[in-house]
């Protein structure tokens, strides 16, 4: 079985307000169902409104983050499958129930994971 990450950045969200309840509950029944198919590893959302740290090797901290990630925020899932193909499926499940494409990304195999 291998981990895929199913991921999405906030912006990709343009649904209307008076929808968003809506897409939320669409988008928890996809992640009930994946719990009942026992392909849950864990998943959240970036919470936008607490500013990300670098911590450092030494355990210092600053309010830096890395270029890339200065942007790094919406929602996340990590599914373990038995395959890309299924990985797909499921990632398709999850644009239509949060109305917006998801992007996959597969872990790299790790015994101690």
């Amino acid at each position: 079985m291998t981990k895929f990450l199913i991921s999405f950045p906030a912006e990709a969200m343009n649904v209307p307000a008076e929808e968003m309840a809506a897409v939320g509950e669409a988008a928890r029944e996809v992640i009930r169902e994946a719990k009942a198919a026992g392909v849950y590893v864990f998943g959240g959302g970036i919470n936008a409104d607490v500013a990300p740290v670098m911590v450092a090797g030494d355990g210092s901290c600053t309010t830096a983050t890395y270029r890339q990630t200065r942007e790094l925020d919406g929602g996340f899932c990590v599914l373990e499958l038995p395959s890309r193909a299924v990985a797909v499926q499921w990632a398709a499940r999850i644009a239509a129930a949060c109305r917006c494409a998801q992007e996959l990304r597969e872990f790299g195999y790790d015994p101690e994971s």
